[in-house]
């Protein structure tokens, strides 16, 4: 009797050992496999409120504007610039040659839900577009607060999405385009009015009403 006791006392230490080595071991794999980051917008107050924010104001014309007038891809060093920062962060297993560019890797496009695996075949996007921040009061700015805007990558301004997602959207707003894929259009909403916000933008009539029509689709 003793003896089945110790057999089976033994079974349930071994069992737990070897749950134990499953817990360790899936714990550090997930703390050592990198993982893309891909922006989205940051929790806090209710969408209504962060809108509601929001200075509403027709837009400016487009006199005087230019892709020049916001230098972008700079410089970020080891012969990096932005744009190779940006595929770096937001792809999984990115491999790059000497001169920083991308030369292998898996993206997901988030606008349209494509999964791209060679850069070549990715745009950088602006969340808001450079003229659409032209148009917002970036036309005011000085060409240093123009740079800065253009290659931001502490926020959610910089996005990788697939080449024919950015050119459909152009530097349209949400009333004129959004993301094929609905499920995004939360944080789609969110994040440019995280970026309106940071940056002390104006929205028109017309595209508070599509950002609050976008923001149904948060979960309450």
């Amino acid at each position: 009797m003793s003896r089945k006791r110790s057999t089976t006392w033994a079974s349930i230490v071994v069992l737990i050992l070897l749950l134990a080595i499953g817990y360790y071991l899936t714990r550090y794999q997930d703390s050592t496999t990198p993982t893309p980051t891909v922006p989205g917008a940051t929790p806090g107050q209710d969408p209504a409120t962060r809108l509601a924010a929001l200075t509403i104001a027709p837009e400016a014309k487009m006199a005087g504007y230019s892709r020049d007038r916001f230098p972008h891809w700079t410089s970020q060093g080891n012969s990096c610039d932005t744009r190779e920062i940006v595929l770096q962060r937001q792809g999984s297993d990115v491999r790059s040659d000497a001169d920083c560019k991308a030369t292998a890797g898996t993206w997901t496009s988030v606008y349209d839900g494509v999964t791209i695996t060679d850069a070549g075949k990715l745009d950088i996007d602006h969340t808001v577009a450079l003229a659409e921040a032209w148009r917002s009061g970036a036309n005011t700015w000085t060409d240093e607060q123009r740079q800065k805007f253009a290659n931001d990558l502490g926020g959610i301004q910089l996005i990788a999405v697939s080449a024919a997602s950015n050119r459909s959207k152009g530097d349209q707003d949400p009333a004129k385009w959004k993301p094929p894929v609905e499920t995004y259009w939360c944080t789609y909403a969110l994040n440019w009015i995280d970026v309106k916000t940071t940056y002390n933008l104006t929205i028109d009539q017309a595209e508070h009403d599509a950002l609050a029509a976008m923001t149904t689709n948060c979960p309450k």
